[in-house]
Parts: C-alpha cells; structure tokens; sequence
C-alpha cells in the first residue's frame, strides 16, 4: 500500500491515465471499503479540484453519505431521488450538464451547477455511488465518465 500521490498535468484523459496506477497502488493493499473511497475521494479532488467529490452508501432504502471532500452535503438520499439516486435506481451513469434542468434534483449546494454520478457495483448489486459536482455548466463528458467508471471498478476488487 503505497499512502502518496502525484499531481499529473496534461489532457483530461493523460491526467485519468496516469491516475488509474497510482490508485491502483493505494487501495490495492486495502480491504476496507470506507477507507478506499476516502482516499480516491481526496485524490480525485486533490487532481482535479472538483467542487465536490464523494460516496453515498446504499444502506436499505438509502444513501447514506459516506467520505467526501468539499463543502457540507446532504446525508440521506432515497432510491429515485435527484442524480444519486436515481443512478442508483438505473443501476448506470448519469451525466448532468445542468442540474437545474435536472428533474428533482436535490441542491445540497446552490453552488453546484453540473454533475455526474457512477454507481459502485459488486457482484451484480449496486452498493454505493460516486458522485462528482462542478461549480461550472457541462464540466462532465463521457472521458470523465468512462475513467471514473474505472475507478469505481477499483473498489469491487
């Protein structure tokens, strides 16, 4: 287990590449989930300085928040509910340019202007989401997506 980072600079999908072995490296020796998805959620922010970037968990009927970096967060979100849990309920990605177009949409921050949310799957199940908001309109593509779905991968190991 190897507890550093590096800041890489370039593209979008260099800065994603170069990111994917060194947190391979991090939660590679770790068991605990919770720990992981702290470090991969400080790492993410460290890298990109997203506004705000964490884990909700699925517990029964919910999510419940778990490790984040950035500002203070909603802490219970229902299946079906705003981007996170409707993710969840889709059991897929979502890509929201604009969250106010978002329908039901959940402002944990009135600063947050787009998002995106990658669920976290172990065997078949979802068990937790990924979710990622920018200050900025349309900050999220599918180069973001297709990445953070690897990273996410990382942690059904």
């Amino acid at each position: 287990m190897a507890e550093e980072f590096n800041i890489v600079r370039g593209t979008k999908e260099e800065q994603y590449k170069a990111l994917l072995p060194q947190l391979r490296a991090l939660v590679g020796g770790e068991p605990d989930l919770v720990a992981n998805m702290a470090n991969i959620a400080a790492v993410l922010k460290a890298q990109f300085d997203f506004f705000w970037v964490g884990f909700y968990l699925v517990k029964g009927d919910e999510l419940i928040l778990g490790p984040f970096q950035g500002p203070v967060a909603c802490t219970r979100i229902g299946k079906g509910r705003g981007v996170c849990g409707t993710a969840w309920e889709r059991t897929e990605a979502l890509i929201v340019p604009n969250v106010d177009t978002f329908p039901g949409h959940i402002a944990c921050s009135a600063q947050s202007k787009s998002e995106i949310v990658i669920p976290v799957m172990k065997h078949g199940d979802v068990i937790a989401v990924l979710d990622v908001d920018s200050e900025y309109l349309n900050h999220f593509d599918e180069t973001d997506a297709a990445y953070l779905a690897k990273v996410v991968a990382l942690l059904s190991r």
